[in-house]
């Protein structure tokens, strides 16, 4: 019998009208592939546990979100977490943005990759490392320089950033693939750093 955790209750009651529905059945699908997982609350998400991090959900103003920890390894041949990430824009997750149930992959997918994700983590195996970066000097475009002039908040913020997270913003924007996302990017990194937040603040254990 599943054991549940009454901040989840807690925190579906929350969330907005559309994302109650996907995020019980989400939850309800976790319980259904892996009987022995157990929810908690990481970073201000819902998450489920077992045998380490396993996947992880959140509902946001007009969207939710669902990710695997070890989305990486998990087996993909249709593309359910590569293409749908990469439609979600600046979504987090691996399924990108998720608006109603019909955004989900089927349920039987679903399932298949929880349950991978949970033998993976009964197996032990483990990421492999991220790919050690040159560190060399910092560069900062000269489009992320006029748009942090045209805001003494930000600009005053982020100089006073260690060098390792005005990286992590460089590094953000440089990735983008287009000149749209790019925009895009420029102008949540700016709204975020005049908040005097770091790239990965959401992940910031409070």
């Amino acid at each position: 019998m599943a054991i549940l955790d009454t901040r989840i209750d807690d925190y579906i009651g929350k969330s907005a009208e559309f994302a109650r529905p996907i995020l019980q059945h989400l939850r309800q699908l976790v319980h259904q592939a892996n009987p022995d997982v157990k929810e908690t609350i990481k970073w201000g998400f819902a998450s489920f546990d077992y045998k380490g991090p396993l996947c992880s959900m959140a509902a946001f103003k007009q969207h939710c979100v669902f990710g695997f920890w070890k989305a990486k390894l998990l087996h993909d041949p249709a593309g359910h977490l590569s293409e749908r990430a990469n439609q979600g824009g600046e979504a987090m997750g691996n399924l990108g943005r998720i608006t109603s149930l019909s955004d989900l992959p089927p349920d039987e997918v679903l399932i298949d990759f929880i349950k991978e994700a949970s033998r993976l983590n009964a197996e032990g195996i483990k990421l492999p490392p991220p790919p050690k970066k040159e560190k060399g000097d910092l560069v900062i475009p000269d489009y992320f320089i006029e748009g942090l002039k045209k805001n003494s908040i930000a600009l005053d913020a982020f100089e006073k950033f260690s060098n390792s997270n005005k990286r992590e913003y460089v590094d953000w924007l440089n990735e983008a693939k287009s000149e749209e996302t790019r925009t895009r990017r420029l102008e949540i990194a700016l709204e975020w750093i005049a908040e005097g937040k770091i790239r990965n603040w959401k992940y910031v254990r409070k």
